[in-house]
């Protein structure tokens, strides 16, 4: 069995074509699975990032919170000290006001502003006075927590930051 030296370059050719596409093959597969790891690598990093920005973001929401609610109940506590020593009689609830002189007849003597007594809050109008205090210190709180949050939480997402590309006019 000769094998003449045409049918020799064929074989070679063959085998020769057959190794080459058997490579070219073996590439496009590595080629495409280092493309699947960068991919995968690259969301791996996204997630890190958007785990760490969402903890910090929980972070400064709680710091924000147990900042108001501490002020809030020191508020609450000042209020309720108000209250007891008003209820008992250590202080007083003085009011703005201008008492009028009371119209005295002549026959009994002048009357003046010493005979007027200081004005102060009525007694049955006291536990709105407190409640409202306190509801206004809640409010307050409310409020400044809110800024807080917008400021220190929500601008810094990075939903918040303007993407150039979204902008653009199309």
């Amino acid at each position: 069995m000769n094998i003449g030296p045409l049918q020799l370059l064929l074989r070679t050719l063959l085998v020769g074509f057959v190794l080459w596409t058997a490579f070219d093959w073996v590439m496009d597969q590595r080629d495409d699975a280092i493309r699947e790891r960068d991919s995968a690598v690259s969301e791996r990093d996204g997630l890190r990032e958007a785990a760490r920005i969402s903890g910090e973001m929980l972070a400064a929401r709680d710091r924000i919170d147990q900042q108001r609610t501490r002020e809030l109940n020191d508020e609450q506590n000042k209020n309720l000290a108000l209250r007891r020593a008003v209820d008992d009689g250590v202080k007083r609830l003085p009011v703005r006001a201008t008492c009028t002189v009371p119209v005295v007849p002549a026959t009994t003597g002048a009357g003046g502003v010493a005979d007027a007594g200081t004005a102060e809050l009525a007694a049955d109008a006291r536990p709105d006075y407190f409640t409202l205090r306190d509801q206004l210190a809640l409010s307050k709180q409310m409020i400044l927590g809110l800024q807080d949050h917008l400021l220190l939480v929500i601008q810094r997402s990075p939903a918040a930051t303007p993407n150039p590309q979204m902008d653009a006019p199309q």
